[in-house]
């Protein structure tokens, strides 16, 4: 059986990787990549354990194609999640490193229930 920290740690791997293979080439242009950006939050949020998202598109990448629109791609995205299992929490990222888009564990803390003394 995993831990609680185990378990946030999964989750918010599997969050990222159905986020990233989800969305990716869906199209998007510099005017609607705030509203793409508000619909992965909206989406993603409303799945079990995820307790925060921040979803940022880098626009420089949007070159528009001949019909004016570019197609996301995994070196746009400037995610960070936060999942939670229990008191155990897990926050992650998806971004750009070296020219890969790396998913990758921030940090993990679990907190001391309250006791009712």
């Amino acid at each position: 059986m995993r831990s609680q920290r185990e378990q946030a740690i999964f989750e918010a791997g599997i969050k990222l990787g159905a986020l990233y293979h989800q969305w990716v080439g869906t199209p998007v242009s510099q005017e609607s990549a705030e509203s793409v950006e508000r619909a992965i939050e909206k989406s993603v949020v409303l799945q079990p354990h995820v307790e925060e998202i921040t979803v940022r598109l880098d626009r420089s990448l949007m070159v528009p194609n001949r019909f004016g629109y570019s197609e996301l791609s995994g070196l746009m995205f400037d995610v960070e999640i936060v999942t939670r299992m229990g008191f155990a929490y897990c926050r992650a990222r998806l971004s750009p490193q070296q020219g890969y888009p790396l998913m990758q564990v921030v940090e993990y803390h679990e907190i001391e229930p309250l006791s009712d003394h």
